[in-house]
């Protein structure tokens, strides 16, 4: 299976606000948006030219980063690494397109989505909720 990009890194966050703070002051990193919807709020941070973007978000459980990577095919791609042992998972969809996450047996937390919806960004981009 070939990934195409790591596009984000989904960080847990209990308060999006105060990290948000964090990163755009003390790192030196550019906000692309700050979003709250139905009681979550998601920011994505630019620390480097992009990919990936880090996005904070208060609706991720854990403490572990989610590392998401973009493929070509995401119902391919499933096919693929259940061939190779992976265990299934349902999948959902997040404004760019449809998404699996999953735990590898030693606890990091991988996610792959297919870009079908590339305008999705432009929606989100300089937006300020918070």
């Amino acid at each position: 299976m070939a990934f195409e990009s790591l596009d984000f890194v989904y960080h847990p966050s209990r308060d999006v606000k105060r990290d948000v703070a964090y990163f755009t002051d003390v790192l030196g990193g550019r906000l692309r948006f700050a979003v709250e919807d139905m009681g979550t709020r998601v920011a994505a941070i630019e620390l480097a030219p992009p990919p990936p973007l880090v996005l904070l978000a208060d609706h991720v459980k854990g403490n572990t980063a989610i590392l998401v990577y973009r493929v070509p095919s995401l119902r391919e791609a499933l096919a693929g690494l259940e061939q190779r042992g992976w265990e299934p998972e349902a999948t959902f969809e997040i404004p760019h397109g449809p998404i699996c996450s999953f735990r590898t047996p030693g606890g990091q937390r991988i996610a792959v989505y297919e870009l079908t919806r590339p305008g999705a960004a432009a929606t989100f981009e300089g937006r300020r909720d918070f």
